[in-house]
């Protein structure tokens, strides 16, 4: 599916949505990565088989349009109205409502208007200065399940390293302030949900969460 991608644009200083078209990348060790998580995701949507999904950091909504040409209602939000401009316009393209997305800090949620049968939070915890607050809010709107993914390091940064990435941060891709091997990162979201499932597409780390009673 091609979708237009933020490019590398910033809002604040910070990095927004994705930074170059890893989806639609021709290139054969980023496509064999992202049809793992592609996968992953994938299998865990379908064991929690939501009747609606709330993307948390759905950046251009490459997520949320799948799903909901797959026939699960889907939205998403993204703290960038930048990048929240794109995901509306991808919608657009593709004869779905820009409604699909608002712009939303994940610290803003509020119950009544973003809970959902099932939240998606990839790929943004590590970007949080607080992510136990991240993770607090991800509570208060977690209905039956929520999906997490972090990468997992320090196999992330060791990968980076190995293809001449951000060589003078010892590999740390720009924005990412927090760095949570397997082990760690269960142990920080054990403290808030119960773990339904654990899987580990390479270089990442995702989680199937249920909240607690």
């Amino acid at each position: 599916m091609n979708i237009k991608i933020a490019g590398g644009a910033t809002e604040d200083g910070i990095v927004i949505g994705n930074t170059y078209d890893k989806y639609g990348s021709k290139n054969p060790i980023v496509k064999w990565m992202m049809n793992g998580f592609d996968t992953a995701l994938s299998e865990l949507v379908t064991r929690a088989a939501p009747r609606s999904i709330h993307e948390v950091g759905c950046g251009e909504g490459y997520w949320v349009l799948r799903w909901n040409e797959g026939g699960i209602p889907a939205r998403g939000c993204d703290f960038s109205t930048a990048v929240i401009d794109i995901a509306r316009e991808n919608a657009g393209q593709r004869a779905l409502q820009p409604g699909l997305f608002e712009a939303r800090s994940i610290y803003d949620l509020e119950a009544a208007r973003d809970a959902a049968d099932l939240v998606v939070c990839c790929e943004v915890l590590e970007h949080l200065e607080d992510p136990e607050a991240g993770l607090r809010a991800l509570q208060s709107v977690t209905v039956r399940h929520l999906i997490l993914s972090v990468p997992r390091e320090p196999l992330w940064c060791a990968l980076n390293l190995a293809r001449g990435k951000y060589i003078r941060d010892w590999g740390n891709t720009p924005g990412h302030l927090q760095h949570w091997s397997r082990k760690g990162f269960i142990s920080l979201v054990s403290s808030y949900f119960d773990i339904v499932e654990t899987r580990s597409p390479l270089p990442w780390t995702m989680l199937l969460c249920r909240p607690r009673n």
